[in-house]
């Protein structure tokens, strides 16, 4: 069985009310009956509820990687309050009394065992043939791909109307002719091109007229215009010859709006095997334009020290169903770690994982992957940013030989004197450098430093924000 700590049941939950819920049942001693199996690979018991029969409820790890939860109580929130208190009453030591496994829940056991059974003895049978690929229906691509061009014309016929009409000319009327127009792209199959000229707009129809808003505008109709046309070149090549593949070596699917399936990128070998990962950072955000809520981690490959980004998805209609990510203080054990196709941070996702609990040398480990050149460090952000469809704020874990004060603010220098100036971003929302007064002198030389990339339009500069910071002695300090 996993080590169920609290974290780990933290990690379970669907949002911090659902934690709340399941560690105050604990401490009003809602469960009269605790249990575990003889092989200590199922945890159950009963927990009071509101009804005059008490609710059962149960965690099965029967299969370590792929636990399944279970309750008799009605909740939509899953793994619900009762099997979190379970588990939560598990982590403090509470006292369970070992039974045998209930029957029902061992039927469902040797229903799903012989699943696998059957599973396993098809691909016994096959298995001198070749694993077959994914079937494309060419004449279906074709139709599809017609119908993007399509919307990219449109996609690049709105963004000229804008350039000559100017910035300053978009008013109120021609923003609601602009935002229905912008409507018709969802019929071409465009959703990230449709979202990212709706957030054009949105920065438009604010009405400061600042002159930083004209700037990141006109950094934006730059995005959209090189966005059409390389989309059009990839596209077209797609739709003359069906059978190229979609493009892994660059994010330009996701950018126009397709969800990568777990099988397309196994299929295209984007997967890391065995992986340790060790999350340095996280914050959460809203994303209006899109109508959902954004939980976003930072995470350190421990085999490689590439940096990697992890994003959850809660749309607002649903958000209360769906679990809500927390920082994550365990190390993650991925069998299977799938990674869509990015640049300096691509994003990662698993299916099922195991935790353990971090140790001294897991930091070590962490840090030795850290830059220590800032020189080498600024040209792998600047190649990145100069790309017009990269990510704009790429996130690099930087040796700190000094972190100091540089008059107002703060600044971190590698072991040549190379300095990087620590700020603020406004793309994060979240102040940073705030906390960096509390700092301990120990954590102020020879630390690792996990920071945010920003370029300054009107300066020109790069500025970074720092998310965190990874000690020899006690870990991680988080920033935000």
């Amino acid at each position: 069985m996993v080590d169920i700590t609290e974290t780990y049941v933290d990690s379970l939950a669907l949002n911090s009310a659902a934690i709340k819920n399941g560690r105050d049942l604990v401490k009003k001693n809602s469960f009269p009956k605790l249990c575990l199996s003889d092989d200590r690979t199922l945890v159950f018991g009963e927990c009071k509820g509101s009804g005059k029969e008490p609710y059962r409820c149960s965690a099965d790890y029967i299969k370590p990687e792929s636990p399944v939860f279970r309750c008799s109580c009605p909740s939509r929130q899953f793994p619900c309050k009762h099997i979190l208190g379970l588990l939560y009453a598990y982590a403090a030591g509470a006292p369970f009394q070992t039974e045998d496994v209930p029957e029902e829940i061992a039927d469902k056991r040797e229903k799903v065992q012989k699943r696998e059974d059957k599973k396993q003895e098809s691909l016994a049978e096959g298995q001198t043939e070749p694993a077959a690929k994914r079937k494309t229906n060419k004449s279906a691509l074709v139709k599809k791909i017609a119908a993007q061009l399509d919307g990219l014309q449109l996609l690049n016929k709105l963004v000229r109307d804008i350039v000559q009409t100017g910035l300053a000319g978009v008013d109120a009327k021609a923003l609601r002719t602009l935002e229905e127009q912008a409507k018709q792209l969802g019929n071409y199959y465009l959703p990230g091109a449709q979202a990212s000229f709706r957030e054009l707009l949105q920065l438009l129809g604010q009405g400061n007229q600042r002159e930083q808003d004209y700037t990141e505008a006109m950094d934006r109709l730059t995005y959209l215009h090189m966005l059409a046309k390389k989309s059009t070149e990839y596209l077209t090549a797609r739709k003359e010859n069906p059978d190229l593949p979609m493009a892994t070596d660059s994010a330009i699917e996701e950018l126009l709006g397709h969800a990568w399936q777990l099988a397309e990128l196994k299929e295209a070998g984007l997967v890391l095997a065995d992986a340790e990962l060790l999350q340095l950072g996280f914050h959460s955000y809203t994303d209006e334009v899109r109508g959902e809520y954004v939980d976003e981690g930072w995470w350190i490959h421990l085999q490689t020290g590439a940096i990697y980004s992890s994003r959850h998805y809660r749309p607002f209609r649903a958000a209360k169903h769906i679990k809500e990510e927390d920082s994550m203080a365990a190390v993650v054990q991925a069998k299977e770690c799938f990674v869509y196709p990015g640049d300096v941070n691509p994003r990662i996702r698993w299916e099922s994982v195991s935790f353990r609990e971090p140790q001294r040398g897991d930091w070590d480990i962490a840090r030795s992957h850290s830059h220590r050149s800032y020189a080498e460090a600024v040209k792998m952000v600047k190649n990145q940013i100069k790309n017009p469809l990269s990510d704009k704020h790429p996130v690099v874990l930087l040796h700190a030989a000094r972190l100091f004060r540089a008059g107002d603010t703060y600044a971190i220098a590698d072991e040549a004197g190379k300095t990087i100036a620590l700020s603020d971003l406004e793309h994060i929302g979240h102040p940073g450098t705030q906390l960096l007064p509390l700092l301990k002198d120990e954590h102020r030389e020879g630390q690792a430093v996990l920071v945010m990339f920003g370029h300054d339009l009107d300066t020109g500069r790069l500025h970074a924000q720092p998310l965190g910071i990874v000690t020899d002695n006690n870990g991680l300090v988080r920033l935000i």
